[in-house]
């Protein structure tokens, strides 16, 4: 039996049709990683001490996964561009399983973080092969909110991982039944991206490239005047992944910063909360309700985000974004001396809650509509590079500046970084992305 006429008979229907029609194909991977992952990423810290790590080491040994998720976004560009969505998710998958092999039997501390250095690294593939797919497939109009729905698969895993491991671990006594659970959840992975429909065989590029808007990827190629140059250039081969850095230099130095400064305000949001709490003096499950709190909110405005970018374009999501979150790091920097410091805390956690969940899919949503069209993988990685440093940065700089100074004056500074990243966006926006209508 052959796949075309399949093929023929998914190009007459809508995308939004096809999209859910393979929606298992296509969310399931990522939702299974993310159960996975977010079921042994607050196991992290307390393997690593009973290895013999203190708190700080620990921590560091936790960034390993973020840090390994940085490194790997490029090669994941790269063996995407060149061997296709689904090996790479397949192999990637396959590693992970050591990588939590050697999380089980470890035995000193250099062999656990490079386990979880090579977990993380892995990670990558998973997220870029889903991002390039919808990049290629996804029509313009539609296409925000796919990647939101994409992004709020990984938010619920993320959000539901850690009840699954706190149940497992209730039950077993023991991390490794968390860690198992990841592995059965990387099984049914591997299972479903090679055994199950490939969606990228049966949603050609081709059957929806009418609706992307071809414009996007022309008006970022530039000369030495640093100005658009109008009208298409064709491509014949692979122009690789450092090639692609360089020729979209002038797009990922600007948007790209930009985008980067919003992926270290979200991430400085998930330090900065529970710090401030502990500064306050609140008890752990007071903490871990308000924490809690704002993440359901965040879930909660996943969707309306892909509307509102879709409807009114991505101006409209990334800088009500940024402006809350940053006048919620601002406002809440000055009331730590405060008599109610504590209900001040549980409000702007509620309002930087919001202002993450505006910005729900913006940075795989910016990151499609600046990629070109005739090999978006490689662009890809080097934009999930910046955004992800973007992240990365973010808590060493709330604790180098807490250390040096004092936990506001390091809220406060996030404060500026989105200020910052507010402007790049009302500045860059509508030179470089295409409005949807």
């Amino acid at each position: 039996m052959t796949l075309q006429p399949i093929v023929e008979t998914m190009t007459s229907d809508s995308p939004r049709d096809v999209l859910f029609r393979f929606a298992p194909m296509i969310y399931g991977p990522t939702l299974l990683f993310a159960l996975g992952e977010g079921a042994v990423i607050p196991l992290i810290p307390v393997i690593a001490n009973r290895l013999g790590a203190d708190v700080a080491l620990a921590a560091l040994i936790a960034s390993a996964l973020v840090v390994g998720t940085l490194c790997g976004n490029i090669p994941a560009g790269w063996a995407v561009a060149r061997f296709g969505e689904r090996l790479t998710m397949g192999v990637a998958g396959i590693v992970i399983l050591g990588g939590l092999a050697g999380v089980v039997f470890a035995n000193s501390l250099a062999v656990f973080a490079a386990a979880v250095f090579l977990i993380g690294f892995c990670a990558a593939s998973f997220a870029l092969a889903r991002h390039s797919f919808m990049t290629t497939r996804v029509p313009l109009h539609f296409r925000a909110r796919a990647l939101s729905l994409l992004g709020g698969t990984f938010r619920l895993g993320m959000f539901v991982g850690p009840f699954i491991s706190a149940a497992l671990l209730g039950i077993f006594g023991d991390e490794s039944a968390s860690i198992a659970f990841f592995a059965v959840c990387q099984v049914a992975t591997i299972l479903l991206v090679f055994l199950g429909p490939d969606p990228e065989r049966l949603v050609p590029a081709t059957a929806t490239s009418s609706a992307v808007a071809p414009a996007a990827a022309p008006s970022l190629d530039e000369e030495d005047t640093g100005e658009p140059v109008t009208g298409a250039i064709p491509i014949a081969e692979r122009a690789g992944v450092f090639r692609t850095m360089w020729r979209y230099r002038g797009v990922l130095s600007r948007l790209g910063l930009a985008a980067a400064s919003l992926s270290a305000v979200r991430s400085a949001r998930q330090v900065v909360l529970p710090l401030w709490g502990v500064s306050l003096g609140l008890d752990a499950s007071t903490i871990a309700v308000v924490v809690g709190v704002s993440g359901a909110i965040d879930f909660a405005l996943f969707y309306a985000s892909g509307q509102v970018m879709d409807r009114f374009g991505r101006l409209w999501a990334a800088l009500p974004a940024m402006v809350l979150m940053g006048a919620g790091f601002f406002a809440l920097s000055v009331t730590h001396e405060s008599g109610s410091a504590a209900l001040w805390y549980g409000m702007f956690a509620a309002v930087l809650g919001v202002g993450n969940g505006l910005s729900s899919g913006i940075l795989l949503t910016l990151g499609a509509d600046l990629a070109p069209a005739e090999e978006p993988a490689a662009f890809l990685g080097s934009w999930r590079t910046l955004t992800d440093g973007g992240g990365a940065i973010a808590p060493v700089l709330v604790s180098a500046l807490t250390a040096a100074i004092s936990l506001p004056v390091a809220v406060a500074a996030m404060g500026v970084v989105a200020v910052a990243g507010a402007v790049g966006f009302v500045r860059w926006v509508p030179r470089y992305v295409p409005r949807t209508r």
